[in-house]
Formats: structure tokens, sequence, C-alpha cells
């Protein structure tokens, strides 16, 4: 535990792995698959089958759950009872969830009934690792001694300092989730563009760019995130996919040969909940600027 006893809190959708959620105790708030027979969470979806939901798109395709504000006070209750007096909360984009509106609401309540209890909401305006990274850099931040709030001061001065984009290679179930309008799903599927999309400072989904085909996808991702020239010497960078191995191992090869010496923290299979949403064949690439 840190000296200033401060828990951070994300949720699931934010999409970091195991090992630095153990690393730096993060407090994960799982989110919640529904399928017609029985429910889910990311957590334990991810550890039955990474691939549960891809392999199960055919005979039904799950919704989510929004998180209420008791699935959150009984992470925070659990980590109070570890020693922790303080809390954190980081959220994927509160222009895609209501998840950021729970958290919030409530760490207001636990600041309520423990008066003396600091507590901050984040709303990154971005998804997956590009949420999950601000808590990662929170906890480390906090362990290396920072106090509560030099680091919500450094969460908001650090609000843009993620680049993150994504490749798929399909629009249907950006269409299927209301992310996209099933016309322009109609047009990219004739005109086989796959689109490269990003969340922007408003915390919503754009297109970066739209590719023919996959021939080039890793490679203009590669450089939409980090373009030619940059220096990585204060830089994390993850790798994500969602049931597209192959190409996170092509990106991972074209990193570190076009940046010998890139600092990757994380490479990871996305969670359930975001798979929903956009389906097999996907390439995540995020890079962190520390300074």
């Amino acid at each position: 535990m840190n000296n200033s006893k401060t828990c951070v809190i994300c949720d699931s959708g934010s999409d970091i792995s195991s090992d630095l959620v153990k690393k730096y105790d993060i407090r994960v708030v799982p989110l919640i698959i529904n399928y017609s027979e029985r429910s889910f969470t990311d957590l334990e979806l991810e550890k039955l089958d990474p691939h549960y939901v891809y392999n199960h798109f055919k005979e039904e395709i799950p919704k989510t759950s929004a998180l209420n504000m008791q699935e959150v006070l009984d992470v925070v209750e659990k980590a109070r009872t570890d020693g922790y007096e303080n809390f954190i909360g980081i959220t994927i984009s509160s222009a895609m969830s209501s998840t950021f509106n729970a958290v919030r609401s409530a760490l207001i309540e636990y600041s309520e009934e423990n008066p003396t209890a600091k507590t901050y909401s984040f709303d990154s305006k971005n998804i997956s690792i590009g949420s999950g990274v601000f808590a990662i850099w929170a906890a480390s931040e906090l362990n290396d001694g920072k106090s509560f709030e030099e680091v919500t001061e450094g969460l908001e001065r650090k609000k843009y300092d993620v680049h993150l984009a994504f490749y798929m290679d399909t629009l249907e179930y950006l269409k299927k989730g209301g992310r996209i309008t099933p016309s322009v799903a109609i047009v990219g599927k004739l005109l086989n563009l796959r689109p490269i999309i990003a969340c922007n400072k408003e915390g919503v989904y754009y297109t970066v760019a739209k590719l023919r085909g996959s021939a080039k996808a890793v490679e203009k991702l590669v450089s939409t995130v980090i373009p030619a020239g940059t220096d990585l010497t204060h830089s994390w960078i993850m790798i994500m996919n969602g049931k597209g191995a192959e190409y996170a191992e092509r990106a991972k090869g074209l990193i570190l040969e076009l940046f010998p010496g890139a600092k990757i923290i994380m490479e990871k299979q996305i969670v359930p909940t975001m798979a929903i949403n956009t389906g097999p064949g996907l390439l995540g690439i995020a890079r962190f600027d520390l300074k």
C-alpha cells in the first residue's frame, strides 16, 4: 500500500492486464455481459475463454449492462477493509458509457459517509487501454510517493497525453452497437473500407483513416500512433488485439524495428465488453507520453 493510502479504481473496460493490476494493486469494477440464458463479467469471461464472445457470435450477440453504484461501492468497501482510505476512480469515456457517473456517484456517497476521506473521479475521455493507462500511471505515481493532490492534478494535466487508435476488419459490429449508422456500414462494406478509429477530445469515436483492404493496416496504424521521428525515451507503448494476434505480432515487430528500445509495457486481448462492439480482427496501439 502507498503512503497516502490512496486506492486507484477503474472499470474492466479500461483493459488493464492482470499482471499490472496485481503489481499496482489497482481495484477493478467488472462490467457485465448479458446473454439470454446467463450473464458473465468481463473478468469471468477472460478466465473462462478470452475468445468466448467471438466464438458465440453466430448464436447470439450479447448486450452489456450499465454499471450501478452499488457494484462500485462493493469494490470500495473491500479496498477500505484492506486499509485504503482515499480513492481515485478512473473510467472509460462518459460520452460512450454511464460508468463514469456510477463511479462518481459512488465516490461522492463514500466521501459523505467518510468526511475525512479524499475522493476524485476522472473521466479519461478514452476507451480500453486509452483509459486504463491513466490508472497504471496514477498507481505508479502513488507507489513512488506522490501525494493524492499531486496525482489528481497530474491526471488533469496529462489527459491528452495518450494517443490511441484501433484498426478493425469490419464495421458490422460498430453498426450493431449503434456506434455508426447502417448507411455508413453498408458503404464501407461495398467499398471494402476498413476504418482506423480513435477518440476525440470529447471522448467520442471518430474516423482517423479508411483503408481499402487490410494489407497496409499494421503499418498505417503504427504510423498514426507513433509518427516517424517520435522520441519514445519517455513513453509507454501498449498493443491490444481482438482475436487479431497475428496483427499484434506484426505491430510489435514493426515498432521495435522502427523504434529500437521502445518500452512496450502491455500486450493484451481486449475485454469481452469491447469485443461485442468491435468484432474480430482488431488491432489497437497506444502511446502514453510520460513527459
